[in-house]
């Protein structure tokens, strides 16, 4: 039993039944009827977040979504694995819904075709055909269109109107027309055939059947219903990611044993081991030994940190070498992991609404044509236009108002414009995200990996005086070979690129969270870091470090013996496009601006080889987010580009989020685009095609609008009959999906630059 919540109390529904803004607006309104009730409904994500106080309880919230036609339950929170690895992999319901509206989809699409055919090409009408055309319309009509007449019955018993009533009306009045022409009128005589003229003859609507229209009408509507339903599928797959990141299982310390765990299990204060390659299994301290850590699916930093006794390490990141025994800190929802998660999801329940420009008109279009339709019939009646002109007449008006092509306004467009995407390394997750595109002023980008390749590789090697450059690179190689650090894998990578001989070592030894040591024909060579040189730097030495320092590269140190004998510098390197790329951004009227976690001397320096002028640097993931939104609040509207789990929150919360492929899961599923290449040139065409696509759904839906309301006058006199009416409908389908194949066209702005 639901007890009553104290004040202040918070909870998420997932909404079942919305299928369109206008039930968005019915459930807020009836939930905010409620005392002590603050709701907001969520159309993308088919969620309500609730405040409520007092005596409300949560089955009184779920009553009142009920009693506006609707149903919900809680919101089921983001399994960790553990929890994962013991649910039953059952789809979801979203997920079974989606396959359900994809059969019958495919099976309504396969009955339409001939119906339509047999209709519009009179060479094709043999005899009888008029009742093979019933036999096929009927399963789509009655079966196919389900879903749309459960919910227009579901609004007539609330009082309201959607598209929904509006589709339902028409295709049953089609049909229903159709079947009394086929058995009270002249339709189902032998020989039938429809004629093609523009102007019907008063009192010919019963010569004439209208399944094309009905089976048409719901097999279009129902293909928009299924890509809306696909991309909204993929809402929670952003938290879902990012639960992954963490790890399973953890090794234990129990009674001086190593015990092995579900994560679950793990208390607060209790001690686990990391060995090299693992996971750190929650935030903790170091009690024992000594590491480099990979946090670069927290900071999105290619450098590991170098950790030891005391210093305190994250949950998800994981160590480079060495073993490690960590105290436990924090777990479960305390971890700086899920407080990422709910960063993502707060960021995402934050993103304004976007309202679909259809649904908004036919708050007002549905109620409107059906008094239309009731007018027109009334008046043909009071006239003495006879029941037969009269039922034409209001059919007719149905008929041409049914939003056949404002059902593939949106969908044709948008796959014509994926499919050319996908050429182009572009993924675009569904119509809601192309809105912000035409307004995007400003282009966040983060540094490593985005604008930089995010791999370590040399830059510069200062000698000694009588040493050489490649013996130095030689020597060090060799020495970093037995180490799995990313400064040594740059330095052999580099000398491997040179074609140089790598001499054999003696005596490796890995100096714990200092560097690497080893004999190379009787001489000890030691690669560290600037701070961990056993000898004294010389002037030119430490000026050269400190410059390479403030540029953000990362300067080691190689010696032999007692001597230095030089300084290799190894940093990120910026990818070869990047420069291209954002002088095209600015040639498109948007400002670049660098926004990384890495330290102001690095960025700064990264920034001017690519010429950016806007830097803000050293920032948190929680420091990203809120640069996202300073700069909003300063009037400016923003995608971010990112690439790291660092970046999904800032994605989210940015008007729109353009993740790089050659990123983390988490990433690309925070952001609205995906960009498979990772190369900066596909936000350029990222966004020019989804400014090209979201134009061509909005002159879609405006000649859809105009063919139906220009001929809803001809309809109403009674000069357009049924079948007339359908075949304008047909025409104005066939102008929306041929506008779309426009996009096929579109041409990657890398070509023209």
């Amino acid at each position: 039993m639901t007890q009553p919540i104290a004040a202040d109390r918070e909870l998420d529904l997932e909404l079942i039944g919305m299928t369109c803004a206008s039930c968005a607006n019915r459930i807020e309104r009836k939930l905010n009827k409620l005392d002590g009730v603050t709701a907001t409904v969520n159309y993308a994500t088919e969620q309500a977040h609730v405040e409520y106080d007092g005596d409300v309880t949560s089955d009184d919230l779920i009553e009142a979504v009920r009693a506006a036609g609707y149903d919900a339950e809680p919101v089921r929170p983001v399994a960790t694995d553990a929890e994962q690895a013991d649910e039953d992999p059952a789809p979801s319901r979203a997920e079974a819904e989606l396959t359900a509206l994809r059969q019958r989809l495919v099976v309504s699409a396969v009955l339409t075709v001939p119906v339509i055919a047999l209709a519009m090409v009179p060479a094709w009408q043999f005899t009888y055909w008029q009742w093979l055309s019933l036999t096929l319309a009927a399963p789509v009509v009655v079966w196919g269109a389900l879903p749309f007449h459960r919910a227009a019955l579901a609004g007539a018993r609330h009082g309201t109107t959607t598209m929904d009533t509006l589709v339902s009306v028409g295709t049953l009045a089609a049909f229903g027309w159709s079947i009394y022409a086929l058995f009270w009128g002249d339709a189902g005589v032998p020989g039938m055939t429809h004629g093609f003229d523009l102007i019907a003859s008063r009192g010919d609507g019963s010569s004439n059947i209208y399944l094309e229209a009905a089976a048409g009408v719901t097999t279009f509507l129902l293909a928009g219903r299924y890509f809306e339903k696909r991309a909204k599928l993929r809402a929670g797959d952003a938290l879902r990611a990012l639960a992954e990141v963490g790890a399973k299982d953890v090794t234990v310390l129990r009674d001086g044993r190593e015990v092995t765990v579900p994560i679950g299990d793990l208390q607060v204060g209790e001690r686990f081991v990391v060995r090299p390659g693992e996971k750190i299994a929650t935030d903790g301290r170091v009690v024992s030994g000594a590491s480099a850590v990979d946090q670069s699916m927290l900071t999105g930093e290619s450098i590991p940190v170098e950790v030891a006794v005391g210093d305190k390490v994250v949950g998800g990141t994981v160590n480079a070498h060495g073993r490690l025994e960590v105290e436990a800190s924090a777990v479960g929802a305390d971890t700086a992991l899920a407080h990422m998660a709910k960063m993502v999801a707060d960021a995402q329940a934050g993103k304004a609404q976007v309202q679909r420009l259809a649904d908004r008109i036919s708050a007002y279009f549905v109620p409107v044509v059906i008094a239309i339709a009731a007018g027109v019939l009334g008046f043909w009646l009071g006239v003495g236009g006879g029941v037969t002109l009269a039922l034409t007449a209001a059919v007719s008006v149905l008929v041409i108002a049914c939003p056949c092509a404002l059902g593939l306004a949106t969908p044709t467009a948008l796959m014509v414009g994926t499919g050319r995407g996908a050429q182009l390394g572009i993924l675009l997750k569904g119509p809601e995200v192309l809105e912000s595109t035409r307004r995007v002023d400003t282009v966040a980008l983060d540094k490593t990996g985005t604008v930089t390749t995010g791999e370590m590789a040399v830059r510069d090697v200062i000698t000694a005086d009588g040493v050489d450059a490649d013996d130095l690179l030689a020597r060090a190689a060799a020495v970093e070979s037995g180490s799995e650090h990313p400064i040594g894998r740059a330095v052999c990578k580099h000398v491997a690129e040179l074609g140089l001989d790598v001499p054999e070592t003696a005596d490796f030894r890995n100096l714990a969270g200092a560097g690497v040591t080893a004999f190379i024909d009787g001489l000890r060579v030691t690669v560290t870091g600037p701070r961990d040189v056993p000898v004294q730097l010389g002037e030119r030495m430490r000026e050269q470090i400190a410059t390479a320092s403030a540029e953000g590269a990362t300067p080691v140190v190689v010696t032999y013996l007692d001597a230095v004998a030089g300084v290799i510098v190894v940093a990120d390197t910026v990818k070869p496009t990047s420069a291209a790329a954002i002088a095209e951004l600015k040639r498109m009227g948007l400002r670049p601006v660098l926004l990384t976690g890495d330290n102001d001397g690095a960025a700064r320096h990264v920034a001017a080889q690519v010429g950016i002028d806007e830097v803000i640097a050293d920032v948190t993931p929680d420091g990203k987010v809120d640069a996202v939104r300073r700069l909003q609040e300063s009037g400016r509207v923003v995608a971010m580009v990112g690439d790291g789990v660092n970046d999904a929150a800032a994605l989210a919360s940015a008007d729109l989020g353009l993740a790089m492929g050659t990123g983390t899961d988490v990433a690309i599923e925070a952001g609205d685009l995906t960009l498979v290449s990772g190369d900066l040139w596909a936000v350029v065409d990222a966004i020019a095609l989804s400014r090209k696509t979201l134009s061509t759904i909005k002159g879609n839906l405006f000649w859809a609008f105009a063919y139906n309301v220009a001929a809803l006058p001809l309809a109403a006199a009674a000069l357009l009959n049924p079948m007339m009416a359908g075949l304008a409908m047909a025409f104005s389908s066939v102008f929306v999906v041929a506008n779309s194949l426009r996009l096929r066209g579109f041409r990657s702005r890398r070509v023209s630059a």
